[in-house]
């Protein structure tokens, strides 16, 4: 407690104290300029993939913010994990201006698609940009790919080069900084195209830069003289020379005569297949009228093993968006749908079906030129026979769920191949008539017309069991409607098409008129509403004969069908279309008009009677806001997220930090016994100053360590430090007389000395009271340093090994540091490890 009487003077602190900070080692820039160099070399091999120079801004800014916080990294005396944690905000709060301008707000300050953008780029750009048709021009953020790879690689050569390679250069460490350069070079490389972008000119740059620099940079033995040191550089520059030389002369010359450059060069892209994505083909179904009108009697294929009343499928379509029945693709494929994968000879049975017959089908392509592949039932085994149509056999993708097969390359004429293929099982109409529809997720169905939601309704009627109702729809449909392919022969017109547009014609005109690709949509649509999972398939029904060997599949032969699924028997077939192609000549397919009946009207009166009433707007406004439910504004998104997530990166590495010492403190505190525990306090102080910015030596006794950090606390004005405790916590004020508490290094160290090598038994009084100490003086000196150092010192954890020692003078110290040359001062003897009965921690008075 302080007198009312004694005059009680605050001393202000400075904020930026010079040991909250240490200079950047002067013998880490070359490196660091190498690495730079080395990793521009490399990113430059990205302009195949990219085919401009816009990627070069990405990359070097990658270069610029990944060295600049390696940098600023060390000056802060921050720790390893921190700081990446702080490159890891600069990469987020610098990567939307360099890699994704138009995306951001004014073009640099980040938004939440560029926030993840940043994040889709670095995982899954690398895919992309192998699997997308160069010039990589989307998605958005591929761009993310070279600022990703030269802000990693700069980063981690930085702080190796600053906190790991000064400590001792050696030829193995040095090389270990080329690792990521190298790897940046071959991933340009990998991830370009054929063409190469003067691969010689940057492979040689490469290797010289590289090897002058591991001959330059490495430790030389001290000189004996002026003259001996003259001779070493000239051999030095010699050697230099002849190796670079030699280098070049056997890369370029001998390895262009050994090893020619060949036509097509090792690349991703050509090992690696995309997903296949069936919206890059038109729609089957969209093309139905072409196999009638065009293809009607020619021979699209022939086909062997067929027996009557078998169909040849050609692709499953349950995705829907109002202009068209399509297959799905990635974005739309269901949990239920596998989607089409690479396959061999043998083809996976679907796991909703029940087995029934089995073929054997040889097909062979004539007139056919699709990407979709003829087949029969659900196959289980593809076998190319010809020469031609096995070399495409690896474009081969299938879809176990739809059993749809398609082969990307495209089918030729004249290829051949074999199909060993299983029959859904026929089931009975009555068998259904309790089995409900099966529960599958599939693709969506989007912009339903409502005139056929309305004529689902009317066809099903009183049918309860799902069957009853898809049954009443086929039959109301199949009894209803007409049969035209819009031919020139046909009685009426039908127009093509089976968008939305086209269903609500076949429904509004006085007679339904269409053929297999109208009916066949119309179900489909009317049993997805009703909520059974069906879909549209399309393929070929020819009429196979009692003894026929084989038949010849035509253009006329197409037709399309909806299949259902119901529970734990498969997909049951439904054929809507009319056969009647006679239609009433009486009918057209115009829209009726019906005239009104004529009505006299009263003669117009004078407006005095309209002017007597008034129209009552009713304001709803309120009861829909109140409907309505509640949405987040764009703009609070938009603040979240330019705030929020650089706020959470460094108060969440905040936090990380301060549990980490958590722990730390509480297993000093608590574990062990009394001298141990002791020790721990002393530890726990002289890592809690290192931390603060002080220089705390890493070898020397207690007392030693403790003088060099009292010397700082005076050379920095923090030596009369005396505090008191209020609500807030430990202050810093200085008493003009009488004893007060203060900053006690050197009495802890006594303390702990006499603790560890005393030999008896610690009390806990005795733990409690150096623990006490040691966190009053953390206090103290804590509260007499600035806001800002007191701020850095969150984020830094002292390691178990500094990457520069401190000697007991206070002054910095290197192995690689040559010493200076006084008059043959007393050499200080480097102190060893004592053994005390303390164990590890007591045994290393001063380690953390």
């Amino acid at each position: 407690m302080t007198d009312s009487s004694t005059p009680v003077q605050p001393v202000p602190a400075d904020p930026a104290a010079p040991s909250a900070f240490r200079p950047f080692p002067a013998r880490a820039w070359p490196d660091v300029a190498i690495i730079s160099v080395l990793s521009l070399l490399g990113v430059i091999g990205y302009e195949t993939s990219f085919g401009d120079y816009n990627f070069l801004v990405a990359g070097i800014g990658g270069l610029v913010v990944g060295t600049g916080f390696g940098v600023l990294g060390y000056v802060l005396r921050l720790g390893v994990v921190t700081n990446v944690l702080v490159a890891l905000l600069g990469y987020f709060l610098f990567g939307s201006a360099l890699t994704m301008p138009a995306q951001s707000i004014f073009g640099v300050i980040p938004s939440l698609e560029t926030l993840a953008g940043l994040a889709l780029g670095a995982v899954w750009g690398w895919t992309d940009i192998v699997t997308l048709q160069t010039p990589v021009e989307a998605p958005y953020y591929i761009p993310v790919v070279p600022y990703f790879a030269t802000w990693l690689v700069a980063l981690v050569g930085t702080m190796l080069a600053s906190r790991w390679l000064v400590v001792r250069r050696s030829p193995l460490r040095s090389s270990v900084l080329l690792i990521g350069p190298v790897l940046l070079f071959l991933s340009g490389i990998l991830l370009g195209t054929d063409e190469t972008y003067f691969a010689g000119v940057r492979g040689v740059a490469f290797a010289a830069i590289a090897l002058i620099w591991l001959g330059w940079r490495r430790n030389a033995a001290p000189a004996a003289s002026d003259s001996g040191a003259s001779r070493l550089q000239r051999r030095k520059l010699a050697g230099t020379g002849m190796l670079v030389t030699g280098a070049v002369l056997v890369g370029a010359l001998a390895g262009t005569a050994l090893a020619p450059t060949q036509p097509d060069r090792f690349v991703l892209r050509e090992e690696i297949t995309p997903p296949f994505d069936p919206l890059a083909f038109p729609s089957p179904l969209a093309g139905f009228r072409s196999y009638t009108k065009d293809l009607s009697e020619t021979t699209l294929f022939t086909a062997t093993g067929l027996e009557p009343g078998d169909v040849i499928r050609l692709a499953s379509m349950d995705s829907y968006d109002g202009r068209l029945w399509n297959v799905a693709g990635p974005d739309d494929m269901a949990s239920s749908d596998g989607g089409f994968e690479l396959v061999g000879e043998t083809l996976p049975l679907p796991g909703l079906m029940r087995p029934g017959g089995e073929r054997t089908a040889e097909i062979e392509i004539a007139g056919y030129d699709d990407v979709w592949l003829p087949g029969v039932g659900y196959p289980t085994r593809l076998r190319f026979d010809d020469a031609e149509s096995v070399a495409s056999a690896g474009d081969l993708r299938y879809n176990s769920s739809t059993g749809t097969a398609v082969l990307t390359s495209g089918v030729e004429e004249e290829y051949r191949y074999t199909i060993d293929a299983t029959l859904q099982k026929g089931v009975d109409d009555d068998d259904l008539i309790d089995t409900p529809a099966a529960q599958i997720d599939l693709a969506p169905v989007e912009n339903t017309p409502d005139v056929v939601v309305a004529k689902a309704q009317e066809f099903a009627g009183g049918a309860e069991s799902p069957i009853e109702q898809l049954r009443a729809i086929e039959t109301a449909l199949k009894t209803q409607g007409f049969l035209s392919h819009g031919l020139a022969s046909d009685s009426v017109p039908s127009r093509a098409g089976h968008g939305a547009d086209r269903m609500i014609e076949l429904f509004t005109r006085s007679q339904m008129v269409g053929d297999e690709e109208q009916y066949a949509s119309a179900m489909a649509l009317m049993a997805r509403y009703l909520g059974y999972p069906a879909r549209v398939v399309m393929g070929f029904a020819p009429e196979v004969g009692e003894d026929a060997d084989s038949v010849e599949v035509v253009g006329d032969d197409v037709t399309a069908w909806v299949e259902v699924a119901f529970e734990d028997v498969g997909w049951v077939a439904f054929h809507p279309t009319p056969d009647e192609t006679d239609i009433p000549q009486d009918q057209t397919p115009k829209p009726k008009s019906e005239p009104q009946p004529q009505v006299r009207q009263p003669p117009r009166s004078d407006n005095e009677d309209e002017d007597l009433l008034t129209a009552v707007e009713i304001d709803d406004s309120d009861d829909e806001k109140k409907n309505q439910p509640f949405a987040i504004p764009l703009w609070a998104w938009v603040t979240a997220g330019v705030i929020g997530i650089p706020l959470l990166l460094v108060f969440g590495a905040m936090l990380v930090v301060a549990a980490i010492k958590a722990r730390r403190r509480n297993r000093r505190r608590n574990r062990g016994s009394g001298d141990r525990r002791v020790a721990g306090a002393w530890d726990e102080m002289t890592d809690e100053f290192a931390e603060l910015g002080f220089d705390v030596p890493r070898v020397g006794s207690r007392r030693q360590v403790a003088a060099v950090i009292e010397r700082q606390l005076h050379q920095q004005g923090l030596g009369d430090a005396r505090g008191g405790r209020t609500d807030t916590g430990p202050v810093r004020i200085v008493r003009a007389d009488g004893p007060a508490s203060g900053i006690r290094v050197m009495p802890l160290a006594d303390a702990t000395d006499r603790a560890v090598f005393g030999g008896q038994e610690i009390e806990q009084s005795v733990v409690d009271e150096s623990w006490d100490t040691a966190l009053e003086s953390v206090g103290l000196a804590r509260a007499a340093s600035g806001r800002l150092r007191r701020l850095f010192s969150r984020f830094r954890i002292r390691s178990k090994r500094d990457w520069g020692q401190v000697d007991i003078s206070g002054a910095k110290s290197s192995k690689s540091a040559k010493p200076a040359k006084p008059a043959k001062p007393p050499k200080p003897s480097r102190p060893s490890k004592p053994t005390e009965p303390g164990g590890a921690e007591a045994a290393a008075p001063a380690a953390g």
